[in-house]
Formats: C-alpha cells, structure tokens, sequence
C-alpha cells in the first residue's frame, strides 16, 4: 500500500473491499471500524445467508469470516464463496482445536485466526492474502517526508532513520493511514491494543509524545493535537 503526500487515506487500498461476516456486535464493528482506518471499502454481514447475498452483488477482494455463524455456519458459507470464484477468506473462530482449524481450511479458508485476537494480527493476514493473491504489491507509506515501510518495520523522516517501536510505528501507521483526518483515543486504543484493551486510556497519549520526540519538529511537527477531539498527521 503506497501513499505519497497527499493522495488520501486509501491509496491503493480505497479500490480493496472486505466482507466481514460476524454475528457478535462487538468484532464485527471492531474489525470493520480498523479496517476502514486501514483505507479499505468494508462491509458487514451478522449470517451467512447476508453475507452470501453482499458477496455476489459486492465481489469482495478478503472475507473475514466467522466460522460459528446462526443458521448457515462458516464451513457452508467458505464452500459457497469458493464457488463464486478468486476470493481470500480468513476464517475466524473461538475455538482453537486443530480438527477445527483443518475443517476451516478444507472448507476453501486461506488462512486461520482464533478469538480473541489482536487485530494488528488480522491486519497483517489480511495484508499477506492480498500479496499472495496480487492485489498488494507495495508496503510503503508515505506522507509528507515521513515514510513507513509495513513488511521491514522501517521508519524514515526525509533521510533520518528512525528507530520506532512496535506500538509507536502502529501509532504512527494509523494516523499516516489518514492524513489530515483527527483519530480519537478510542480509535488509536482499538486499532492499535485491540478491541479487548482495558488499560488506561492515557497510555495514547504516552506513546504520542515519544512518535514527536523522535520525528522531531523540523520542518515542522507533524503530530497535531485537535483538544477535545484526538490526534491529527498534518504537514
């Protein structure tokens, strides 16, 4: 995923779609509201059945699929998309058991997570599928002189290498995903910790003021704070 300057949120994930089918409230607007952030066209389904019916209209690029659905489970549905032609899924599932995970994969699933789990990981299955498959050929963001490469975890501010942490570079990331755009606290805190995070709030702010100690202010800060509101990537 490439953006240079200033390009938009998206780049060439805005033309990306990914159906999320998952009945629990919770995830499914967990996964598709750090999806959105990430710059791809999401929508969701709460069954099988839905979902089956979004897939033929939308063609989605990944299904996220939850494998205990009401009604048609996972399993059926996975059959189904397959029959609909080139499609990624990563199934999801609480249970953890290998039969489990095997019957996932014979179904069509390309890939395997078990709740709960980091969404960060989603992202990064998600991401892979979609290189395997060809539709993501870059790994880089970029906006304003800062550059973030998401396979190596390299940082960059005009020719300064800078050393970033795994939670600062998500940090970063997720803003850079937006540029310009103002994301919460709460926004940062799913996208970055997880949906499940029950820590303190203020450890955002924390991890904004290392991202400015190290990028530094020349020729300007581009951390911004909007008060009130959250934090801002601006130029």
């Amino acid at each position: 995923m490439a953006l240079d300057g200033d390009v938009g949120d998206a780049g060439r994930d805005r033309q990306i779609s990914v159906l999320v089918i998952e009945d629990e409230p919770t995830i499914a607007d967990m996964v598709a509201l750090g999806l959105r952030y990430e710059g791809f066209d999401v929508r969701t389904a709460a069954t099988g059945e839905e979902g089956l019916r979004l897939a033929r209209g939308s063609r989605p690029h990944i299904v996220v699929l939850d494998l205990m659905l009401p009604g048609m489970d996972g399993i059926e549905v996975a059959r189904r998309l397959r029959a609909l032609g080139s499609v990624g899924i990563v199934m999801v599932t609480a249970r953890g058991a290998l039969n489990e995970r095997i019957l996932g994969l014979e179904s069509g699933a390309d890939d395997y997570l078990t709740k709960p789990f980091d969404f960060r990981e989603l992202l990064a299955r998600v991401r892979a599928l979609l290189r395997r498959m060809g539709t993501l050929q870059e790994d880089v963001l970029r906006v304003g002189d800062i550059e973030l490469n998401l396979a190596t975890h390299e940082a960059r501010r005009g020719s300064r290498p800078v050393a970033l942490t795994a939670r600062e570079f998500e940090v970063l990331a997720a803003l850079m995903a937006h540029p310009r755009s103002v994301l919460s606290k709460e926004a940062l805190l799913s996208r970055v910790w997880g949906y499940d995070f029950a820590g303190d709030t203020n450890v955002v702010e924390v991890f904004i003021s290392h991202l400015r100690e190290k990028l530094g202010d020349a020729p300007q800060q581009p951390i911004q704070t909007v008060r009130g509101v959250g934090y801002t990537l601006r130029w």
